[in-house]
């Protein structure tokens, strides 16, 4: 029996909660090769993407990877996320989610959109798996609509364990 992964039933389950909270599931994605994001919203190499039934269409949240439309700047454009580029799903509104440990390879100096497998060095990610309050950045590319919610923890943050009622 094949190794399956836990992240894409956590991804799941968050996103359920979410929903079932009224709150607003976003989605946290190093946006590296193998994306397809709207590359002109990435900050960073990470791009963070509101999941919300009301901001997608045809979500799926598959084993291996997401995929939904969704408009950016009133114009429809496909988006598909290797599970494994997920860094962190959580509720806008609260911050409460999960975060994942995601491999970084970045060649230095290199844009993060364009697979370097020369000269690349790993960048630690966020604690793996742990249950922390997750924040987004100031912008999100849901809609283009600017939003105050503080940005994901720092990578060497100590998680802090979180009771989701």
């Amino acid at each position: 029996m094949a190794d399956l992964s836990t992240k894409p039933y956590l991804i799941r389950a968050i996103h359920e909660w979410c929903a079932d909270s009224g709150l607003t599931p976003y989605i946290a994605v190093l946006a590296d090769a193998g994306v397809n994001v709207p590359h002109e919203f990435v900050k960073s190499g990470e791009i963070v993407l509101n999941v919300s039934p009301l901001a997608t269409n045809r979500l799926k949240l598959g084993n291996d990877v997401i995929e939904f439309q969704a408009r950016f700047g009133g114009v429809a454009r496909e988006v598909t996320v290797p599970i494994d580029k997920v860094i962190a799903v959580y509720a806008r509104e609260n911050g409460q989610g999960m975060a994942f440990d995601v491999a970084r390879n970045i060649a230095a100096g290199a844009d993060p959109l364009v697979a370097d497998t020369n000269n690349a060095k790993t960048l630690p990610g966020p604690t793996p798996m742990a249950l922390v309050p997750v924040r987004a950045p100031a912008t999100t590319a849901d809609n283009n609509e600017p939003n105050d919610p503080p940005p994901p923890p720092r990578s060497g943050d100590r998680p802090k364990l979180t009771r989701i009622k």
